[in-house]
């Protein structure tokens, strides 16, 4: 051993004092960034804001009673009046116990249009196993523009007249789209002062209605005519082998079966950075590619993963470029007009669609800019690039004084593969501790609960794991504040278990792009 006596001795010691110092120091970065830590449980809650928190304060109330620490209100939806009325809500309920998150949509990535689907509405009655009618299935005829108030398939006939003449009783034959003869039965009139709203039918067989459809009375009488119905969504069926080509021209393409599948793609700049041999994804990676032409305005993709039998591409859906660098800001002109709003109103900005440091820069200068250098920023790191570049983000990120990550793992399962997913996450956690730096475990905890109000076993267990982070963050649904109840009981047990991450530190290879590849 070389060198001077001891020094390696007093560097030891030294690095022994200053290890408490770490823990201590993330907690008091999250409690700057996050907010006090409840006195039963160490990780914060964050719940985003449904559009009905803006006009159910009771609803907000029982949110904040539940155990929500943040609120969290996504700009790309809604608007100023709309987050305004959310978070005089939470001020009502909560007053500065509750913090305001508030997140920039960051470029709109999604497939353009589709020319619509054939107009046509199915009526089916409900039948029990052995094939009976249980239930009738219920069509009420109205007239254009009405909103008859009764349940059932609303069929739009083109004579508001020839209503007023039905009788209950009466049945009228008709032949469906299908070429199938059918019978609906009268049972009921939604009488107005100036005439029926609508007339309530039975059908005891499934029709499919469309426009022209001559509705016959049985006993006689001119017939009423199926007026114009809402057009089916339609969708490309994709399967793998096939071709999609993605178009910068916003076309209302037409379904193909079999393909090419022509699409839109509502950012531009792909068409000018993407090259020939990188991966391109569908629908939260539902649909898989490989680009193999790009041409003027538009890229051939060959379809390489589409499911078992297929995917539906639908209008608006994700489209993600895991190997392909976008050569445009991150913030977008939407973004800078929003932040005019989250400076007068939010304790947090969450900026999504980070790449890069430059990226940070951007938006510090930005929000230091508008007279808000005390407002706490988030980053979203939601893409393989700005996994690869988190050293350099936080180093960047670390001149303000309240800052954090969020681990977007919907984006980030996608781009970096569903079987990486669980390595990604935890090295992000890893650095972001040794970096003292707050972490927000972010997308479908406990999803099926907040939906459809049961959780599954696999959602309790990742509930479980969030408590590593200094805050889990729950999406909206029918059922959330049983939902935050939930993670608020598992965080609470959890805590006498684990304190944040105690396994073994390989080294970490997130920067290290030529690893990165030899792993794919």
């Amino acid at each position: 051993m070389t060198g001077t006596p001891g020094a390696d001795t007093d560097a030891e010691d030294a690095w022994a004092r200053e290890m408490p110092l770490g823990p201590a120091l993330l907690q008091h970065n999250a409690t700057e960034l996050l907010g006090e830590q409840a006195e039963d449980r160490a990780s914060r809650i964050m719940v985003t804001f449904p559009p009905e928190a803006a006009t159910d304060p009771a609803l907000v109330r029982k949110m904040v009673d539940a155990g929500m620490d943040i609120a969290r209100i996504n700009c790309a939806h809604d608007g100023p009046e709309e987050w305004a009325a959310m978070i005089a809500h939470l001020d009502d309920a909560a007053g500065a116990d509750a913090l305001v998150a508030m997140d920039l949509a960051g470029p709109k990535l999604r497939t353009g249009p589709l020319a619509p689907g054939p107009e046509v509405l199915k009526a089916r009655p409900h039948r029990d196993e052995t094939g009976r009618v249980v239930d009738p299935a219920i069509v009420v005829l109205t007239a254009p523009g009405t909103d008859a108030q009764a349940p059932g398939t609303r069929v739009p006939v083109t004579d508001a007249s020839w209503l007023a003449d039905l009788e209950v009783g009466q049945r009228l034959r008709f032949t469906d789209g299908r070429g199938s003869r059918r019978t609906l039965l009268v049972t009921d009139v939604l009488a107005e002062e100036d005439g029926p709203a609508g007339v309530v039918t039975e059908l005891v067989k499934t029709a499919y209605f469309v426009p022209g459809i001559r509705l016959e009375p049985e006993t006689g009488g001119s017939a009423g005519v199926v007026a114009h119905l809402p057009a089916r969504r339609s969708h490309h069926l994709v399967r793998e082998g096939e071709q999609i080509i993605l178009t910068r021209e916003l076309t209302a393409w037409e379904p193909v079966p079999g393909g090419p599948h022509r699409i839109g793609c509502s950012l531009s700049q792909v068409f000018d950075d993407a090259l020939p041999g990188q991966r391109i994804l569908f629908d939260d990676g539902k649909i898989s590619g490989v680009i193999t032409a790009v041409a003027a305005g538009q890229l051939t993709i060959d379809v390489v993963s589409a499911g078992v039998d297929g995917v539906k591409l639908r209008p608006e859906k994700g489209i993600n470029l895991p190997d392909t660098h976008l050569d445009m800001p991150s913030l977008t002109e939407e973004d800078r007009e929003a932040l005019r709003f989250v400076v007068e109103h939010a304790d947090i900005v969450n900026y999504s669609f980070v790449r890069d440091q430059h990226d940070v820069a951007d938006l510090l200068d930005t929000v230091e800019a508008l007279g808000r250098d005390d407002l706490a920023v988030v980053l979203k790191i939601e893409t393989v690039e700005a996994f690869r570049n988190l050293p350099q983000i936080l180093l960047e990120a670390m001149r303000w004084r309240e800052v954090g990550v969020m681990i977007a793992r919907g984006d980030l399962a996608v781009e970096a593969g569903f079987e990486r997913l669980a390595e990604v996450q935890e090295e992000i956690l890893w650095l972001c501790e040794a970096a003292h730096v707050p972490v927000i475990w972010a997308t479908q905890v406990l999803e099926s609960l907040a939906k459809e109000g049961l959780a599954t076993r696999a959602e309790v267990t990742d509930a479980a794991m969030s408590m590593r982070a200094e805050c889990v963050m729950l999406n909206k649904g029918p059922f959330i504040v049983e939902a935050i109840g939930f993670l608020h009981d598992v965080l609470q047990r959890m805590q006498e278990h684990v304190s944040k991450k105690q396994t073994l530190l390989r080294k970490l290879r997130s920067w290290d792009l030529q690893a990165w590849h030899e792993q794919r």
